[in-house]
């Protein structure tokens, strides 16, 4: 079983764009595709839908190496953004498992509505789950009922707003010693937010259909 190793992190300190490329394509991105076989075939299970996994390629970079690169699964064969959906990545210090609403897909106030009129499902999550209000920076912030609700406001309010929910697992983590035990967290995590997906994507599909 392929899971992340502490040498893996150590590649987004290779200097330049294709030799960092080079080396997230052969110790990354295998992991990748791994990982999100497995959980996209248990999130298929538990809603019913065709699930697609979609690895970042990062072709539009022409001189910057990318410092984190992602994965993710959703409901859609030719990309990911357009909807909510899961995202497995790694920065130099962490791995994540979100769900995701980033780059402003349409719907995108109905979906935080929607989360926002549920707020009690956030509160039900584990206690160590976190937050990023930005995909392209590494910082994330404790879930508290009180920050989240800030953030899906502000997701809701922003133009740009995006937000993003789930766990990391730091870099020299002793989990990552024990892949079977690795992954099962990382599924445990997803699942704990299968019921806040759902929510999201009802909302975002009744908004497009109104509209």
């Amino acid at each position: 079983m392929k899971m992340f190793k502490d040498s893996d992190f150590d590649i987004f300190k290779v200097e330049g764009l294709e030799p960092r490329m080079v080396e997230i394509r052969a110790h990354i991105q295998p992991i990748f595709q791994e990982l999100d076989d497995y959980f996209a075939e248990k999130i298929q299970a538990e809603i019913g839908e065709a699930t697609f996994v979609h690895i970042a390629q990062h072709r539009r970079r022409t001189a910057y190496a990318p410092e984190n690169t992602w994965s993710a699964i959703s409901l859609q064969k030719r990309g990911y953004k357009m909807e909510p959906h899961f995202q497995l990545g790694i920065w130099g210090e962490y791995v994540f498992m979100y769900l995701s609403v980033i780059d402003q897909p349409k719907g995108k106030v109905a979906i935080a509505e929607s989360w926002l009129a549920h707020l009690d499902d956030f509160s039900k999550l584990s206690t160590d789950f976190v937050f990023s209000k930005d995909h392209t920076v590494p910082d994330y912030f404790p879930a508290t009922s009180e920050e989240v609700e800030k953030a899906l406001t502000r997701l809701r309010d922003v133009k740009k707003g995006e937000f993003e929910i789930g766990r990391v697992i730091p870099r020299g983590a002793e989990i990552f010693q024990t892949p079977e035990k690795a992954r099962n967290f990382m599924w445990e995590t997803y699942k704990q937010l299968l019921s806040i997906y759902n929510l999201g994507l009802i909302a975002q599909k009744e908004e497009l259909l109104d509209n």
